[in-house]
């Protein structure tokens, strides 16, 4: 794994233990759907679906993760979301929520992670 590899993966796992803590249930990491793409979490809050989409930057470097989620990614992770509920029984009752999960690398420190609800 190169070594943006092992960052994005590094923020994937923060975001994770972020989800748990905050009493979401991860469902699955790192979905695929053939060549449509991935959704990088699939959780669970009460009886809604949240797919989750992970950013991790490293401070200073480019913009903040929190503004990386494009229109273009969002009609994306519809689309997987519409194929993820096709493929596991249909929506929930709750319906599917599209969240965000910003990870910031600081120089020093430890990561700072910011989960917005329901970007999209």
């Amino acid at each position: 794994m190169n070594a943006q590899g092992a960052l994005g993966r590094y923020g994937e796992d923060l975001a994770a233990r972020t989800l748990r803590n905050a009493g979401l249930t991860v469902l699955a990491r790192n979905w695929r759907c053939g060549r449509r793409g991935e959704i990088d979490i699939l959780a669970t809050e009460g009886d809604a679906l949240v797919v989750c989409e992970v950013k991790t930057r490293r401070e200073g470097r480019y913009q903040p993760p929190t503004a990386a989620l494009t229109g273009d990614k969002i009609t994306r992770l519809r689309t997987l979301a519409e194929r993820w509920t096709a493929e596991h029984g249909g929506a929930p009752p709750g319906g599917v929520r599209i969240d965000l999960v910003g990870v910031t690398l600081p120089v020093r420190g430890a990561a700072r992670v910011e989960h917005l609800r329901g970007v999209a």
